[in-house]
């Protein structure tokens, strides 16, 4: 994908202060491959009727999609997988909307500086010519380069989620929908310190403090993520509770999203634990405002 196919902003930039609105779907079911997944290319369906529902455009200026059953432009290779990521966060006064479905993974930290040795990662579908996407590369593409004006929700529906964007606030619902942040948030912070000198054009952490950079990760760095059948449909687990609970509830809370879609998880026998990690402090009896 090269920059010409994607919309640019000077095309969709309101001229006004009005937020719009602008989406990102990955989903990658590696067809063919020994690694091969079932339900990522309808967790994508499956979002985008989600988000038509709340407002959001599905035209070629404000929704870019990359599956690999598309033709090559739109295929989710390292290349076009973070040009699309450049796209969905090049404006200001804007509510961006990031989910991907597929693989995750990690790789050794070359610069020995995390605690676990290992950096989380996303798997293009070209991954063995190309390599994967590290938090760092993650981190680079969508945190650092989100205008202070806007807005970044995602959801990573993938193993090895828990930390992808290194943000330092984390929080979990435990069974009782009581939410806690996690004891080793502390570490996060250090791990933002240390990822500062990626912001393009600034030394300065304040844009991530001044967005509203929320993180939904499917699971904690030591779980994995699992297909699950929904009327006999292959679907990522994590989405489909996401969007479930969004169905009993339409206008939650962080902290009513949160636990709805653990209590969904864990009724359906899933392991995965959903996490939120934001990029700062966050009242979470705030309306979750898509």
């Amino acid at each position: 994908m090269s920059a010409n196919q994607l919309p640019s902003a000077s095309q969709s930039t309101p001229t006004n202060c009005v937020p719009r609105r602008k989406s990102l779907l990955i989903g990658i079911n590696y067809t063919g491959s020994d690694n091969e997944l079932n339900g990522c290319h309808q967790d994508v369906d499956n979002v985008a009727e989600f988000l038509k529902y709340r407002g959001y455009q599905d035209t070629p200026q404000n929704q870019v999609v990359l599956r690999d059953d598309l033709d090559a432009e739109y295929a989710p290779t390292g290349h076009n997988i973070l040009a699309a990521m450049d796209w969905l966060v090049s404006e200001e006064h804007t509510t961006c909307f990031f989910h991907y479905s597929g693989h995750g993974g990690q790789i050794d930290d070359p610069s020995g500086k995390r605690p676990s040795g290992l950096l989380d990662t996303i798997v293009p579908v070209n991954y063995q010519e190309n390599g994967m996407i590290d938090s760092d590369m993650l981190h680079k593409h969508l945190v650092s380069k989100l205008p202070p004006t806007s807005t970044l929700f995602l959801i990573l529906d993938c193993c090895h989620s828990g930390s992808s964007l290194e943000l330092p606030f984390v929080y979990r619902s435990d069974d009782d929908g009581n939410v806690h942040k996690l004891d080793g948030y502390q570490a996060g912070i250090a791990l933002l310190e240390e990822a500062k000198d990626l912001v393009i054009g600034s030394s300065s952490l304040d844009k991530e403090a001044q967005a509203r950079d929320l993180y939904a990760g499917a699971t904690s760095d030591e779980e994995t993520s699992a297909d699950a059948q929904i009327n006999g449909v292959s679907e990522g687990a994590m989405s489909w509770a996401f969007l479930e609970s969004t169905k009993n509830n339409p206008d939650p809370t962080y902290k009513e999203a949160l636990h709805m879609t653990r209590a969904l998880l864990k009724a359906s026998e899933y392991t995965q634990v959903p996490q939120l990690c934001v990029g700062r402090e966050l009242d979470l009896n705030q309306p979750l405002i898509l």
